[in-house]
Parts: C-alpha cells; structure tokens; sequence
C-alpha cells in the first residue's frame, strides 16, 4: 500500500502526490496538476491527487498558484490504536530521507475514533522516528517547527494512516514577496484563485488593464502580475520542504528554476492600478511590490475614490476587489455606505468593464447595487466567501439604465420635498430657539412620510434617529435613503458629516434599552432653561437628555420649591436637576444603573448643587418601593418614568407598564404626602391608564 517500497525506500519513477488547496478551487489546483504533468487525477474534499515523477512534483511546487502544500504519499498502513501508530511509523526507513543530525517536524490530521488526540498522536509519531534512530546511531534528530530539515505529514481517517513527505514545508501561499501585511490581508494562493475565476488570464492577454480599487498590501495586483508576466509563484521562495531531503534532486530542480526565470516577461504587463486611502498601507503595499520585481510595473494611487483613475475610462478592462466585510454592528453600518459608493463608481464610471467582488457577507454585497451574472463559493480558511461577477452594461440608453435614471429623478424629488420642510421647520423654530436660549431641540419628527426619522440638534451637532423600517422594505433601498437624508441634513444644517451621528431606532428588550452600543467616551455638555446636562451622542441609543420631557421638566421645576422630591427610574436624573435648581427642600433619586447614577451626579456637579441634600441609591425601583412602603408621606412630589418594558437581569422579575402601571402607581402613592403630587409619565404607544383600577 506504500508508493516508496518500505524495504527500500527509495524514490520510484512512480509516485503519487496530494495537493492542499482553499475549499472550492478543487477543480482549478486539478488542472494545474495536469498541466505540470501528473496523471490518474482525482479530487477530494480541499485537495487532488495524482501520480507522477518527483519532478512532476517539484514542478507543481513551483508553478502552483493556488496550491497550499505540495504532499509526496510515503507510506499507508492499517490502524486501530497508538501503538499501530508507532509501529506503522516505525515501518518506513527514515534514515533514507533524513540525516541523523538534522531536523524534523510533525502535523497529524485525524478522524479516527481513537486516534483523537492529534498532541499525543504527533508525540507517538516522534517518538517512532526518533528511537529508530537512537537504535541505530544512538544519536535522534531534533524536532524543530520552523524550517525543518524535512515535515511529515500524517492523515489519519477511520481506517488507515497515510504518512507524507511535504514537499512544500511551508504553506506555498508564502511566495517570499510579502515583507509586511494590512489587516486581514488575503492569502496569495486565494487571491489567485480569485483572479483565476474572474477570467484574468485571457483578459491579461488582451492586454486590458486591471484596478483594485481597496487595494490594501496588493496581493491582488502582484498575483495578477505574476499570471500576466507568466511568472512562477514559487520562484521568488527561499524554502521548500525537500531542499534538505536525502533523496533530493538537486539538479532537477535547478533546471525548472532556470527554465522558469527564462519565460517572465515583465514587458508583458498591462497597466495595473491600485487605489488605497491609508498612507501607512500604501507604503506597505510599494513594499511588496518591489520585492516582487515590479517595482513601476503596479501604480498605487493613495485616495479613496475610483475618480482618480479616470485616465484609464476610454478602454475596459477589470476591477477586481475583497472589499472588508465587518464583524460587529458599527463596522457594518459603516460597509454599507462603502459598498454602496463603491457600486455606484462602477456603474456610471466604467461602462464595458468586468467586474469581481469578493465578500463573506452576502447583505453588503446587496448594497453594491448590481446584478451579478455569476457566483463562485470560495473558503478564507474557514470563513465561506462569494465571488461576484459583474458587466457593467456598454449601452448608455438601454431599458434597464433608462429605469435606473428615472427611479433616481424620483427620489431626488422626494429629497426636495424633505429638504424644504426640514428648512420650513428650522426657520419656523428659530425665534423660539433665540428667546429661550436652547441649545438642544427637536427639528423634524417624521413629518415626510418616507423619511421616518427623528432629528435633534445638540449645540453644532446633529442626532438623526432612523425609525425602523419595516421587514417589507428593501433594505437597500432604505439605507440609500437614509444617505440622502443624512447628506441634506449636512446642506440644510450646514454641519459636516462627522458632526451627524445616525443611529436605528427599533422596539428594544430590557438588556438592550440601555446598553452600550460604542466605546467613544465622547460627551458634550449642552444648556437648557440656564441648566447644564451632559449628553453623549454615539454611545447609547438614548443621548442622556429626553427633549420631549422639557415641559415636564419645567412644571417639575414650578412644583419642587422647598418639597422632598423623589425621582423614580431616574436615568440621568435631569429632572431632579430642575427641582433642585429650583429650590427643593431634597431629592431622592433611584435607579438601577451605576452608569447613569454617576451620570446624573455629574449633572448635579455640573449646576453646582449641594451633594448633601440630594440623595442617589442604586437599586431596582420596584423592589425599592417595596420597602419604603410603610414610609408614608416622606415625598411632595414624585415623578415616576418608568420603562415601557423591562426584563433586566438585575430586576427579581420583569415589568411592563400597561400590566404593571396600577401597582407601581399604588406602591408611589403609599409614600406620597396627603398633600403631595405624583407625576406619571409613559411613552408606550396605545397605552391607557387603569382609572377604575386606580
């Protein structure tokens, strides 16, 4: 069952090799393996094997684009347990391929049912290697990681152990020209598979030319030089596997290596261009480019727009690209907009070109605006990823463009009508604005039905808060008009766009109404009524100021003078700053939050307001009431806000207001003076109150 008769152990002119690949590019490392000359091919699950001569092998180590290793089979053995293990290392004579003093390495790979300790298997693997030679030199070789002597490889499935030599040693996406990395660059072998499906070598041919207009490091634009200039992926790599092997072919592999430099041909290339934002990155992506050899063969242009390549827009060619894809929620919202513009550059700007997009999140890809006529499933490691094939149409009055200009005209309309009644609103609030001294305010609320936002202003920046959509709603389409929005706030309000914080407002559960959903830190302190509060625009879904509550606010402030007020579900206690400000005998204020009660401390701080009149307790306002029941008539006035809904995992139990609000009010009641004041305030929507019941 071995290839290299275990009673020899010598190389054969048969032999069969297994080539690793990316998951879904099987069918393309298949044809390279035909190319480079090895026969009976057959394919599996991330790899093809075939046979063929050790330097059909050698070959394929060199001229594999999109091979990860390069595997010579060894051995193949019957196992059941460890010791088989052993043994059926033991069985191969492994002073034929590697010195007594060198160096050696070991990778196991099992799904086998007891062989499942892939540490202790590589162990036993040593250990066999080792003790053959200790028993025959009384000297072992050392086991070394990084650029061992020679790698074994050991798959080990339900039956059997198949040993391999890797021929390869170190991943073959390692091509020698990457000096530094951006973030989350793309594996070489990848991007050129990535190349491969998009067609680029008959395009290269053409001599068409090629943009990446998120070019990052450029690993897209040197693995395309490398395919145009016909140029050998491994042929710039210090290291493979089989450099120190006993049974290497030293001149073999001398002669492909002269043959392979004697084809590049540099003069080949087309123009390749590369657009990045970030200076740091571009300088990174020169870097390689001049390890490569194509240093002024691949221009990087540092912007962040595709206008500046417009010298190239009276000919087609490919834009090809692995634009971020994001993890979190921010980074997501932020992809949006780039994908978007993205899309749109490459529609109205390149009319006749190819387009590739590569991208694991099929919703982003969505906002690229285009219709792909092709897709191919390709893996990043374990992430599965979609190449997007794209034509952008040559025929400037066809139907489906003509459509696409009449639907923009149509939302452009709509733009002006929102544009003028948010300028109508403005204009209208202005006096009001200057005789009160406000600083912070609503604008618009809705009033154009297809722009369901709310609208604050907080000083010189602009909170914009996006009702959501319902599911019916493309999502697309929606986020397109959400960007209109925002970019005609930025006219009307003539503030730049980093001064405009959007944010989705939806139902929220009670672990998520309050949560943090940005780290910035970024707080502003604001002026209302001669009262300072600070807000923080980016980090919750609520600011720290309800502008909706300024007129309860104000009675509040009409009411407290010289009463004992209490503030129940406080958030940052604003309107316990009005009552103080206003001359109340004392406050209490409770919530929950350590947040938001040294929130509100900081606004008491803020207005200059005595600590030792004012008190602040932590703690769940429902049970607090609880035990405060047999306290009657110890508060004037009390303003009670709670939640719509609440099930935090620091309550005993969940609240909701329309069940809840004739208990709560109740147990407010039993400490309110015979002469005080309970103010009740709710925002849920079709909420009534239990007056019977009350």
């Amino acid at each position: 069952m071995s290839d290299i008769n275990p009673a020899s152990h010598l190389v054969s002119n048969k032999l069969t090799v297994f080539a690793t690949c990316p998951l879904g590019v099987e069918d393309l490392l298949a044809e390279e393996c035909r190319q480079q000359g090895l026969a009976d091919i057959s394919t599996t699950h991330g790899g093809v094997s075939g046979d063929g001569g050790l330097v059909d092998a050698y070959r394929l180590c060199l001229w594999s684009r999109v091979a990860s290793r390069v595997l010579l089979k060894l051995h193949e053995f019957p196992i059941t347990d460890y010791e088989d293990l052993y043994n059926g290392v033991q069985a191969v004579d492994w002073d034929a391929h590697l010195k007594a003093d060198g160096s050696f390495a070991v990778d196991v790979h099992s799904t086998h049912q007891q062989i499942n300790n892939s540490h202790y298997a590589t162990l036993k693997i040593k250990d066999a290697v080792a003790d053959q030679f200790r028993h025959k030199y009384r000297h072992r070789p050392d086991v070394k990681r990084d650029r061992p002597d020679i790698r074994i490889n050991a798959y080990v499935n339900r039956q059997n152990c198949i040993l391999y030599l890797d021929l390869s040693g170190e991943a073959l996406h390692k091509r020698g020209y990457r000096k530094q990395s951006s973030l989350a660059p793309l594996k070489e072998n990848l991007a050129a598979a990535i190349l491969l499906r998009a067609h680029w070598p008959q395009m290269a041919a053409e001599h068409v030319p090629m943009i990446d207009p998120l070019c990052g490091s450029a690993t897209l634009l040197v693995e395309a030089a490398y395919i145009a200039a016909g140029m050998a992926p491994g042929l710039l790599r210090e290291y493979f596997g089989f450099l120190n092997w006993k049974q290497h072919q030293p001149d073999s592999w001398d002669r492909l290596l002269t043959d392979a430099r004697a084809v590049v041909d540099r003069q080949k290339l087309p123009r390749l261009i590369g657009i990045e934002k970030s200076f740091k990155v571009v300088g990174i992506a020169k870097e390689n480019i001049q390890a490569a050899g194509f240093e002024g063969l691949i221009e990087i242009r540092q912007a962040n727009t595709l206008e500046v390549v417009a010298d190239v827009l009276d000919q087609t060619g490919l834009i090809v690209t692995n634009p971020p894809y994001g993890k979190r929620l921010g980074e997501i919202e932020k992809l949006k907009r780039l994908y978007l513009d993205l899309g749109k550059a490459v529609k109205h700007g390149f009319p006749g070109w190819n387009v590739a997009l590569f991208t694991a999140n099929h919703e982003l890809a969505k906002f690229f605006g285009l219709r792909a006529h092709h897709k191919n499933t390709l893996y990043n490691g374990p992430i599965k990823c979609i190449l997007y094939h794209y034509r952008i149409r040559n025929d400037k009055f066809s139907k489906l463009q003509r459509a696409d200009v009449e639907k923009e005209a149509a939302i452009s309309e709509d733009a002006e009508v929102f544009a003028n009644r948010l300028t109508k609103n403005i204009k209208h609030l202005s006096k009001w604005i200057r005789k009160e001294a406000i600083s912070c305010y609503r604008a618009y609320d809705a009033d154009v039905p297809q722009y369901a936002l709310a609208i604050d202003v907080y000083q010189d920046w602009v909170h914009v808060q996006e009702y959501a959509a319902p599911k019916t709603v493309d999502s697309v389409k929606a986020f397109v008009r959400l960007n209109e929005a925002v970019e005609i706030i930025s006219r009307v309000f003539d503030v730049a766009m980093n001064r405009i914080v959007v944010k989705t407002r939806k139902k929220q559960s009670g672990k998520t109404q309050y949560s943090r959903q940005h780290h910035s830190d970024e707080s502003l302190i604001v002026t209302e009524n001669g009262l300072k509060f600070k807000v923080n625009l980016k980090d919750y879904l609520d600011t720290g100021l309800f502008l909706d509550h300024r007129l309860t606010r104000e009675l509040i402030a009409k009411l407290a003078p010289d009463k004992t007020f209490l503030n129940l579900f406080a958030y940052t206690a604003t309107a316990t700053v009005y009552a103080a400000a206003a001359g109340a005998r004392s406050t209490t204020t409770v919530d929950m939050s350590n947040t938001y009660l040294d929130w509100a401390q900081q606004n008491m701080q803020l207005n200059g307001l005595q600590a030792h009149k004012h008190a602040f307790i932590r703690e769940d306002c429902i049970k607090w009431l609880d035990e405060e029941n047999n306290k009657s008539g110890s508060y004037q006035l009390i303003f009670l806000d709670p939640p719509t809904f609440s099930n935090s995992k620091r309550m005993d139990h969940t609240l909701d207001i329309r069940r809840d609000h004739v208990a709560l009010i109740r147990q407010a009641m039993a400490i309110l003076a015979d002469d005080g004041l309970l103010i009740f305030s709710c925002n849920a929507r079709g909420f009534k109150l239990d007056e019977a019941a009350l």
